[in-house]
């Protein structure tokens, strides 16, 4: 475990309970659930069995919102941004791992 202050600039650290996390992006916590369901994202549960959200989470579900928003079926956004995530990932590996 890092210190503190290595905490705040862990975009995956789980810094935001789910009452939290629902403000932040402008949802429910109904909704923030049901992205869990969809496997979206994972937040990671207290002891207490509380969910708790990251800020790389928050941007996914932010994403999310955005996309039903604009009438797109939680569904279908749920799908197409775990797409883009993982071409993302792909590129990304590709860049720091050139073919030899």
């Amino acid at each position: 475990m890092g210190q503190p202050d290595d905490m705040f600039g862990d975009e995956h650290y789980p810094a935001y309970t789910m009452g939290r996390a629902a403000e932040i992006i402008g949802a429910t916590p109904d909704f923030l659930r049901k992205l869990d369901e969809l496997k979206l994202i994972n937040p990671l549960r207290s002891t207490g069995g509380h969910r708790r959200y990251s800020r790389y989470q928050l941007r996914l579900a932010a994403r999310a919102r955005e996309m039903v928003d604009q009438g797109t079926a939680l569904e279908a956004a749920c799908r197409i941004i775990i797409l883009e995530d993982q071409l993302e990932e792909a590129l990304r590996q590709n860049q720091q791992h050139p073919p030899g």
